[in-house]
């Protein structure tokens, strides 16, 4: 897979004349050179459902007089660049039009992105119906006619479907629609036969072509769909809905599953579709540089212009992030992760949570993670949880006998838990099936409560502090060491009982033991996870961090980085080497919630400590430059000084076996 790839968006309505009249072989293969782009994903077939190269299986657009996906394919293999090859596969407004008896439909027989006459939008297809035939034949025909280097299908994934077809297939074996189990078994198995018709067409035509399925999202805890892959795309566009924290928390995931992946941003301002939009180059810069941090190649989204002409200013911009990443492959291919955490994701061990809290008790645990540059992986129920330090179970990681006999495992081989709200409680919410020094008392009946840890703050010291979550009332077991307490308000508020402007203030009465620390690790009481991705509480970011230290103990990594900066520690096995990551840029608002990247400000004299245990270190130097750092050993752990930080930095750490 290449490092420095652009996805060429080209959805393109029949209403636009002129379609590729501009395209100029000579002037295609400049912006990519510009670009320093080595991988460009063009279109056979867009969204709105027409072909840019002579089709049998399709329609060209109405307005393409040649063919444009051959010349692209041709003037970017003469300059080594690679061409994979994009369909549209779930959205095809052109036959939308002639067979709306195929489009997935809702429960209530209305078919979904396209809101309304007045709100435009593209109409998503159901795979189990004749649809699906059709789309086989177009992706056999661009397999069979073209040298693309990949296969990319878009808007695909596991849905819930009510049209006629799925519906009568429903009632035809005896299965009632009506029944949202039912509904969702069907939706699997339609995206399973799917997976397994492109592969077979695919390959009976180019055995081992590269077959991505995007659907916008790597679901955590589901291999199974991960495997209809050979490799992995993780759309990510920090000001397209998806913010700065979605790609870390993907690729931590990912990377441990041991795919080949690339993370996926855009040049826009926004999001896909956006005409004249850039951002910031710096932003960029970061956005590449993350990537690299996390084990990934490098994608660029951008969108060409209907008459076919590459946009200057868009390669200029990609040119100047993709020159940084030119230099810096040789020490970022083929790298493992090193984390001291193991983050059980909720979305993997328990599943989607109606109102999205799967996702914020995720989302909440990583931030805390790279605020405080913790090392960590996201883990699912298959993962290997003997390879970490800390085993985190963020919110509602409820424990059933399969998952309690594997932690119980883990923590007698000296693993330590983090647990948090109803983490480590059954299923039914009735009891503590984990050995962590509490009694379940029940659901604690005020929201929102206070926390008074037992250990000072770093930046508040000795306080009590609002919690706005929901959490569990619990008492002391054996073996439990209370190191927090609970602080009941008077009152919960409501209409005829209420305090101030907001929540009623805490009543110094002791509502029982709030964080607990036993053999096994430690328990808190609360969402904190949750609280922390909607609310941004520093006092729970330090109360969560104080607690991870005293699990981890000794860390692999400890950097002298502000809240900003992220740091990672990947190893390159066949080279002998380290290599440490530091980045740090700060998003800033503008306009409506949009965080954008414009300043780089260099951080100075940045002090690293890494320990590496039965590792002999013979060099250590920044990367690319080749600078050599002054360094001391004292047993396993290794210390230098990063003299400046500006944006990313790689320093590399030889050893002798």
């Amino acid at each position: 897979m290449r490092f420095r790839q652009v996805h060429l968006d080209f959805h393109t309505s029949e209403k636009i004349q002129r379609i590729g009249q501009s395209f100029s072989k000579a002037q295609f293969q400049e912006m990519l050179k510009l670009g320093r782009v080595d991988s460009i994903t063009v279109f056979a077939k867009c969204h709105h459902g027409w072909a840019y190269f002579p089709s049998e299986e399709n329609e060209i657009h109405p307005h393409l007089g040649f063919d444009l996906l051959g010349a692209q394919i041709e003037a970017a293999h003469e300059i080594g660049v690679k061409t994979p090859v994009y369909l549209s596969a779930g959205l095809d407004e052109r036959l939308a039009r002639l067979h709306p008896e195929w489009l997935i439909r809702d429960e209530n027989d209305r078919t979904n992105w396209a809101a309304s006459f007045m709100e435009p939008g593209y109409h998503q297809f159901c795979m189990n119906t004749p649809y699906l035939d059709i789309l086989i034949r177009q992706i056999e025909e661009a397999t069979r006619k073209y040298d693309g280097d990949g296969i990319f299908l878009d808007i695909v994934g596991v849905r819930k479907c009510y049209c006629h077809t799925c519906v009568n297939q429903l009632l035809g074996e005896g299965k009632d629609p009506r029944d949202p189990k039912n509904v969702k078994e069907l939706g699997e198995k339609t995206y399973a036969n799917y997976t397994r018709r492109v592969r077979e067409a695919v390959h009976a035509i180019k055995p081992g072509l590269p077959i991505f399925h995007n659907s916008g999202h790597i679901h955590r805890g589901r291999r199974d769909l991960a495997a209809a892959n050979t490799h992995l795309e993780l759309e990510s566009l920090p000001t397209g809905g998806w913010g700065y924290d979605h790609f870390p928390l993907s690729a931590r995931y990912v990377q441990q599953l041991g795919y080949d992946f690339l993370g996926m941003t855009g040049k826009f301002h926004l999001s896909w579709g956006e005409f004249g939009g850039f951002k910031h180059p710096n932003a960029l810069r970061y956005e590449v540089a993350l990537s690299l941090a996390n084990g990934a190649r490098c994608s660029i989204g951008d969108q060409l212009h209907p008459e076919g002409r590459m946009d200057p200013a868009t390669y200029r911009l990609i040119g100047a992030a993709y020159e940084e990443v030119e230099r810096k492959e040789s020490w970022c291919a083929d790298v493992r992760h090193v984390a001291d955490v193991g983050l059980l994701s909720v979305e993997a061990a328990i599943g989607p949570i109606i109102g999205g809290l799967a996702g914020k008790a995720d989302a909440g645990a990583v931030r805390i993670l790279l605020e405080n540059q913790i090392l960590f992986d996201v883990l699912d129920l298959e993962s290997d949880f003997s390879a970490y330090k800390v085993l985190l179970l963020p919110d509602r990681v409820t424990v059933n006998e399969e998952l309690k006999a594997k932690l119980d495992a883990y923590t007698s081989g000296g693993g330590k838990l983090l647990a948090t709200g109803a983490s480590g409680l059954d299923p039914a919410l009735t009891e503590f099936v984990l050995d962590l020094g509490v009694r379940y008392a029940g659901p604690n009946p005020f929201k929102p409560d206070y926390l008074h840890p037992s250990f000072e703050l770093p930046s508040l010291g000795d306080v009590s502090f609002v919690v706005y979550a929901e959490g569990q009332k619990v008492e002391l077991a054996e073996g439990g060491e209370e190191l927090g307490r609970r602080e009941d308000p008077y009152f919960n508020r409501d209409v005829y009982s209420f305090c101030s402007h907001q929540h009623t203030p805490g009543s110094l009465t002791e509502g029982g033991p709030g964080i607990v620390r036993s053999a096994n690790g430690i328990y808190i009481a609360w969402n904190l996870f949750e609280d922390y991705a909607e609310k941004g509480t520093l006092a729970i970011k330090e109360t969560v961090a104080h607690a991870l230290r005293l699990l981890i103990g000794n860390p692999t990594l400890e950097i002298g980085l502000p809240a900003q900066g992220v740091a990672t520690l990947q190893h390159q096995e066949k080279e002998k080497r380290f290599v440490q990551h530091s980045l740090y840029a700060s998003p800033v608002r503008r306009g409506t919630n949009v965080e954008v990247i414009e300043d780089i400000v260099p951080l100075h004299d940045i002090d690293v400590a890494v320990r590496l245990p039965g590792k002999e270190i013979t060099r250590v130097y920044l990367a690319p430059e080749g600078t050599e750092l002054a360094y001391e050993t004292a047993g396993d752990t290794i210390r230098y000084r990063l003299e400046k930080l500006l944006n990313h930095q790689m320093v590399v750490l030889d050893y002798r076996a």
